[in-house]
């Protein structure tokens, strides 16, 4: 596969196109590759998940100077979670790009092309440095049309909120699950109020997850 397409798509030419390669590389295709030593994505994943925070954070810190930090970080999750970052992928048609073992197909895979993204993002970190690196994620993975709406209201405050006016107590958040690599966990979380419409998410982190069990109950309340 000609990668000159990919970086087009992506609108970055690198320098060093072997950190492309090795971005867009699964472990599978190692394994079963015995002749063939190329490192995979992981490595790059681990390094452009934290690229990916510290320049998310510094432009929502910037962007809205006066919101709290809960606002700040409903924004964080929105762009750094797994959904958008699939999104994105798709965007580009990533999956095509990808080295796998023969016959997996990955174009419906949330968990790895999101991961793909973020070992491109450490990719281009490592090619040029931080200020190219920025410029690609302000450009490719932030929503300008939703950072410069109204700032967006916390579903747990929303929750929160409702659940004070209408029954008198807070909602009840409880940790199910937790798995997946050490340096990158998945938590399961639930929620309750009153021990009714209990409803069960995920998220990369237990701010994420406990979001997504708010919205999602939210949305069965028709909040």
């Amino acid at each position: 596969m000609c990668l000159n397409k990919l970086e087009k798509n992506i609108n970055y030419k690198f320098n060093n196109i072997n950190l492309l390669k090795e971005a867009i590389t699964h472990s599978s295709y190692q394994k079963n590759n015995y002749k063939i030593k190329k490192k995979n994505y992981e490595r790059l994943e681990f390094l452009g998940d934290r690229v990916l925070g510290l320049v998310l954070s510094e432009y929502l810190i910037k962007t809205f100077p006066k919101e709290k930090e809960g606002i700040l970080d409903n924004y964080f999750q929105k762009f750094a979670n797994q959904e958008n970052l699939y999104n994105y992928a798709k965007k580009i048609n990533l999956h095509v790009f990808l080295k796998t073992q023969k016959g997996d197909n990955l174009e419906n895979n949330k968990s790895i092309l999101g991961d793909v993204v973020e070992a491109i993002i450490g990719a281009i970190y490592l090619d040029s440095g931080l200020k190219s690196c920025a410029k690609f994620i302000k450009k490719k993975i932030i929503d300008k049309e939703l950072i410069y709406s109204k700032p967006l209201k916390h579903p747990k405050s929303i929750l929160q909120e409702y659940s004070l006016n209408t029954y008198q107590t807070l909602p009840k958040y409880s940790i199910l699950n937790k798995y997946g690599n050490e340096h990158k966990p998945i938590y399961e979380v639930s929620v309750s109020i009153n021990n009714d419409n209990v409803v069960s998410a995920k998220g990369t982190n237990l701010k994420n997850a406990e979001e997504a069990a708010a919205s999602k109950l939210l949305s069965i309340l028709k909040i």
